[in-house]
């Protein structure tokens, strides 16, 4: 069953962008080795960060950073040190599903 997962964090002051470019490359590291759906980054009124990522299960999840071996990629580094805070996971059961997907290429 397909599932998603909410994240949310708050950049340090000055930092958006390399958190922005860290989060982007870390991501399709996560897509490309452990097989997730991919995710969309959102920047919310308040500055805070929150990222919609989608699995094709929690095992599958799980798996991903059980060794820790795909945060060697550069981009969680930058992601970490641009971070002033990091909130809970929220894992959420997909019930409905109408969302239409669309991939800007960049």
């Amino acid at each position: 069953m397909t599932i998603a997962v909410l994240y949310r964090w708050r950049a340090r002051p000055g930092m958006e962008d390399q958190f922005r470019r860290g989060w982007v490359s870390g991501t399709r590291a996560i897509e490309r080795q452990c097989g997730s759906f991919g995710a969309a980054l959102h920047q919310a009124q308040d500055g805070t960060f929150w990222s919609y990522a989608r699995w094709p299960d929690e095992a599958t999840r799980r798996a991903c950073f059980q060794d820790g071996s795909v945060f060697s990629d550069p981009g969680f580094g930058q992601m970490s040190e641009a971070t002033a805070e990091t909130f809970e996971e929220i894992p959420l059961e997909i019930t409905d599903d109408l969302l239409v997907l669309t991939r800007r290429r960049r």
